[in-house]
């Protein structure tokens, strides 16, 4: 097609920094309708309308080129995480916390999906590289949300063997919630996943 290949023209005449992001846009698409498996440089070559050398002079390898889209997209993640954490945590019970937050962050994963799929899904079938990236990223989000336990959770008499667990608790609650919206499919609403959330919270935290 004449658009096609007007737009490879332009993409091969541009330098490698300059084609990144649109490479990157393109391997963001492939990677959220195909997964690991079917992002392949010629996947996201045939996306981006160029040739995989132009791919090639960009990236050396499909690592290297999720690495980067991990590491673009992981400031969506970190944005979000961070709008989402309540303002004071000492107002306020850890459950409406949760609510609070968890509604902000979900209804924001929601909205940018492609951005969370490569997020909760790269490290499924991943190189150890990109896996561990994902893993980094995930422990952003449990120090964060311990640090925010450590707040809100008044009378807490020993934080460093009680909250990590919690933590890690509310942070496997809250990235299922994400995968069912991002990559699992679910009806609920992030407002009704973030609700069933907030009870397990308030029913059980309120004890240790």
């Amino acid at each position: 097609m004449a658009g096609d290949s007007e737009k490879r023209r332009r993409a091969q005449h541009l330098g490698p920094e300059r084609r990144r992001p649109m490479i990157l846009d393109a391997a963001l698409e492939v990677f959220s309708a195909k997964g690991f498996a079917g992002t392949t440089m010629q996947s996201v070559a045939d996306a981006a309308g160029v040739t995989k050398p132009v791919v090639y002079d960009s990236f050396s390898n499909r690592d290297e080129l999720l690495l980067a889209l991990l590491a673009r997209e992981e400031q969506n993640l970190v944005v979000s995480i961070v709008a989402a954490l309540p303002a004071n945590p000492t107002v306020g019970t850890p459950e409406e916390h949760v609510l609070e937050g968890l509604t902000a962050f979900l209804t924001a994963v929601q909205n940018t999906p492609q951005s969370w799929r490569i997020v909760f899904g790269a490290q499924y079938g991943a190189a150890p590289a990109v896996a561990e990236r994902v893993r980094a990223a995930r422990a952003f989000l449990v120090e964060s949300l311990r640090l925010t336990l450590v707040q809100s959770l008044p009378g807490v008499t020993d934080p460093d063997a009680n909250l990590p667990v919690l933590a890690e608790l509310l942070a496997s609650m809250t990235e299922a919630c994400a995968r069912l919206l991002v990559v699992d499919g679910t009806d609920r609403s992030p407002e009704e996943l973030a609700k069933t959330v907030s009870q397990v919270v308030g029913g059980g935290f309120g004890n240790v």
